[in-house]
């Protein structure tokens, strides 16, 4: 499962972005240095690309108590329901993967992170996840465990009925 840090670094998220297409990503944090990372909500890929086009609030790495976003981007600016400019965004996400100095800047997802996100435990039943599916219109679902660490993202496409019929007798079927 591909998760993002609180605190993330700008190349790695850079990387991240041009290598996947996904839509969106659970958020995790480690709320103790001895704990497991914990599932902390999720982020859209669109707010991603949108906060990646403000350099002015990435940070250099320091201790996470006195990491915060001096400049905040307002809510409204990231919650775009339209692509920006690809062509100005695969050459950022090029430089920010290319250029050495963005290795040591760090971006804090925690202001834009949709902390109230749903997600269901790993043994949920299949028939009523289809139902949060329909009801809510959702596109991805975090899976977590008994502890809140995330062990997978389902989305629509894995609820459809011939992939998931196709699946099912797959694994079904005696070995």
């Amino acid at each position: 499962v591909r998760v993002l840090h609180l605190k993330e670094n700008i190349a790695s998220l850079a990387r991240l972005l041009a290598s996947t297409s996904h839509g969106g990503f659970p958020v995790v944090c480690r709320p103790q240095p001895d704990h497991a990372e914990v599932f902390q909500g999720t982020i859209k890929r669109l707010e991603l690309c949108m906060l990646l086009e403000n350099e002015h609030i990435f940070e250099p790495e320091t201790n996470y108590e006195s990491f915060s976003s001096s400049h905040p981007v307002s809510y409204e600016k990231i919650t775009v329901e339209k692509l920006p400019n690809l062509s100005r965004l695969a050459m950022l996400l090029n430089r920010y993967t290319t250029d050495p100095q963005y290795q040591q800047l760090f971006i804090n997802l925690e202001p834009y992170v949709n902390k109230s996100a749903m997600s269901v435990q790993a043994h949920f039943s299949l028939q009523r996840t289809y139902i949060l599916f329909r009801t809510l219109g959702l596109r991805h679902l975090t899976v977590v465990d008994l502890q809140n660490r995330v062990v997978g993202v389902i989305t629509r496409k894995d609820l459809m009925p011939f992939p998931l019929e196709e699946r099912l007798r797959l694994q079904l079927a005696p070995q």
